[in-house]
C-alpha cells in the first residue's frame, strides 16, 4: 500500500520505525520526505493491522517490519525479504513504486514531485514519459 498509494520504496518501508507513525493525525515520516506523510483510510488501516500484528509478536524490535530473523534483535529486515514479499503478486515493490512515480510525474510538475519525496531533482525526470497524451494539451 506505501508502494501503491505513497510511492514509498522499499528502503522506506524497510527502515521504517514505529516510532515514525502518528496515530492521532494518521501520519508517517517516510525516509528523508520533507514532511509526514498523511495516509488515507485504506493505507491506515493496513499499517494498522502491521502494527497489531508486530504487537503480538512480542518483539523490542523498533521496526514496523519485523522478521522471524529480525523479531529477537534490533535490525530491520533485509533488502531482498521486501524485494520478494510480494513475488505471488507477480509485481515487485520497485515496479509498483515505479508505476506510481511514473504517474505523479506526468500529472504534476515533476519538481514538485521530487521536493515531496524528498528526492534529487534530476531523479524525477526518469520518471517522465516519452509520450504526451492529446487529452492533456491545450486545444486551440
Amino acid at each position: 500500500m506505501l508502494a501503491l498509494l505513497h510511492g514509498a520504496s522499499s528502503r522506506e518501508t524497510r527502515l521504517l520505525r514505529c516510532s515514525d507513525t502518528d496515530s492521532q493525525h494518521h501520519t508517517l515520516r517516510l525516509g528523508k520526505r520533507p514532511h509526514p506523510v498523511p495516509l488515507d483510510p485504506a493505507t491506515w488501516s493496513v499499517l494498522d493491522l502491521c502494527l497489531a500484528h508486530r504487537d503480538r509478536q512480542r518483539t523490542t524490535n523498533p521496526h514496523v517490519i519485523v522478521t522471524k530473523g529480525t523479531k529477537a534483535g534490533r535490525a530491520a529486515a533485509s533488502t531482498a525479504y521486501l524485494s520478494h514479499v510480494l513475488d505471488d503478486c507477480g509485481y515487485p515493490p520497485r515496479t509498483i513504486r515505479s508505476t506510481r512515480l511514473v504517474d505523479l510525474g506526468n500529472t504534476l510538475d515533476p519538481k514538485l514531485v521530487a521536493a515531496a519525496f524528498g528526492m534529487d531533482p534530476q531523479a524525477a525526470l526518469i520518471y517522465l514519459a516519452d509520450h504526451v497524451d492529446p487529452d492533456r494539451l491545450p486545444h486551440p
